[in-house]
């Protein structure tokens, strides 16, 4: 029986009044924030999460030991999902994305006069392609200037004035090779070359796996002094490959609550795919498991914001799934989403409580994340110190989905309990556990089985994702107006010259 949204409302605030007032309440929380997050937080049970992490242990053993995409395991557990979501009321959509099924290199590639395998390589898995066309360079930094930490071809502005049908000649270095081959396929290159930096002990050209085609034009990595002399300006050269490459497909599942303001969009997301060595129960089935739940138990909840849950496919082959996700939306599609939360791996067996690093305090590897960013850390912060239970900063490394979101503006945030690194004396000492210790000894592992899940870990967990799932579907106000805080830091950055993000 459908709930009327005002009694919908009546119910689910007289259920929630009769919670004791336990939790600390973020910054800007109203009535309805915590009269929600604390329902939901006891709604979502960590005894109910199990069970899916069950089923997808029984799916995996069912369909060759793995959930890995482009597999029976993956399609079984995508149906899974799809069908929970769809009884619960969401609006399911399953979202075709492409991956590489195969690649075969079927002779050495050419680039004018240049030594394959010596002086140049394919990028695998370049898309075949013959072209002879002027190249241009993007961005470079080459002598006399000192040896450069190179950002070519990492901003689209980099390809201000390029002439589409070029190829596209650019520097390693920064950021990471996807992108700058993303970038300079949508400026419209007919090839790209990329070349290495030409610092001390790296001039050489090696043979990469880059994992990433969709650019659709031919790809060669190249040694520094090549990549020297094609910068020459009016150099035409030829670049062909010879390869067969082979998509197959694979789909994101996205579900909806039907009610909430379609302009105000909560985007909450975890990976649905495994590596092809195991069942993946950590990684993913954890974060998937406790986003679901937490979406089957507030399938009444009369949201004020939009909430969209993603389960992602391919993450495990390069963040494909989400990253053809947000390459598909519009400026538009994009501007509404408010802020995009992720959940990769919440259960691991040496777990820390690690928070993404949205105002970069850490000072540790990537910048801080979109404006925003820092205000989901302190909104799920605020969650662990009701409970008095600690936390520490997980850098945004690029390594799960929520890095296709933050290249395009999207405030994010997240938990992760660590992975193949071992856990620090200090964090011992904060959580338990063994120092010296990988957080998960099964990462990517045919070990990673339903026994490969810290049962506390996994229902604090889940617990946290709720209430901030919670607070957000009726709350967004904590985070700052995008356009107004993006122009504020490009002002800050002019006045001082730094050229920090």
């Amino acid at each position: 029986m459908r709930l009327s949204f005002r009694r919908a409302v009546a119910v689910a605030a007289a259920a929630a009044l009769a919670l004791p007032l336990s939790l600390t309440a973020p910054a800007q929380a109203t009535p309805v924030d915590d009269v929600f997050a604390k329902l939901l937080v006891k709604q979502v049970k960590g005894a109910n999460v199990k069970k899916h992490l069950d089923a997808f242990q029984s799916l995996a053993t069912a369909n060759g030991g793995n959930r890995a995409a482009g597999t029976p395991g993956y399609d079984a557990s995508r149906d899974y999902v799809a069908n929970k979501l769809r009884k619960a009321g969401y609006k399911v959509t399953l979202q075709p994305i492409n991956y590489v099924e195969s690649w075969v290199e079927n002779s050495p590639p050419v680039l004018g006069s240049y030594v394959p395998n010596e002086d140049f390589y394919t990028f695998q898995p370049s898309p075949a392609g013959d072209v002879t066309a002027q190249v241009q360079g993007v961005d470079l930094t080459l002598p006399p200037s000192p040896a450069p930490t190179s950002t070519s071809g990492c901003e689209m502005s980099d390809f201000s004035g390029f002439v589409a049908g070029r190829i596209a000649l650019i520097q390693r270095g920064t950021c990471p090779f996807a992108t700058k081959v993303r970038n300079a396929g949508f400026a419209g290159a007919a090839g790209i070359i990329v070349f290495n930096e030409g610092q001390p002990g790296r001039t050489e050209a090696y043979p990469l796996d880059l994992g990433e085609w969709r650019a659709g034009v031919p790809m060669v990595f190249a040694d520094f002094a090549v990549g020297q002399a094609l910068a020459a300006p009016g150099t035409t050269v030829r670049l062909k490959v010879d390869s067969t490459l082979v998509l197959g497909t694979d789909e994101n599942v996205i579900a909806e609550t039907r009610f909430g303001d379609p302009n105000n969009v909560v985007m909450v997301g975890a990976h649905l795919d495994s590596v092809p060595e195991g069942p993946g129960i950590n990684d993913n089935a954890s974060g998937t498991a406790a986003i679901l739940e937490t979406a089957l138990q507030m399938k009444l909840f009369p949201v004020r914001n939009k909430v969209r849950f993603a389960f992602w496919a391919a993450e495990e082959i390069g963040l494909l799934g989400s990253d053809q996700y947000v390459e598909k939306l519009s400026q538009a599609e994009r501007d509404r989403i408010k802020l995009y939360l992720n959940f990769d791996m919440v259960a691991s067996p040496n777990y820390a409580y690690k928070l993404y690093d949205g105002d970069d305090s850490d000072a540790t590897g990537s910048p801080a994340g979109p404006p925003g960013s820092a205000e989901i850390e302190q909104q799920l912060k605020a969650f662990f110190t009701s409970r008095s239970l600690p936390t520490v900063g997980t850098d945004f490394d690029g390594r799960s989905d929520y890095g296709p979101f933050i290249a395009v503006g999207i405030p994010s945030g997240g938990i992760f309990t660590g992975a193949e690194q071992p856990k620090t004396p200090e964090e011992a000492a904060m959580f338990g556990g063994t120092a010296g210790v990988a957080y998960d000894i099964c990462y990517h592992q045919a070990c990673d089985t339903i026994t490969n899940v810290n049962a506390t870990a996994l229902d604090v967990n889940s617990d946290a994702i709720a209430d901030s799932v919670a607070r957000y579907a009726f709350n967004t106000r904590n985070l700052p107006d995008r356009e107004a805080a993006l122009t504020a830091r490009a002002a800050v950055r002019a006045a001082t010259g730094s050229s920090a993000s």
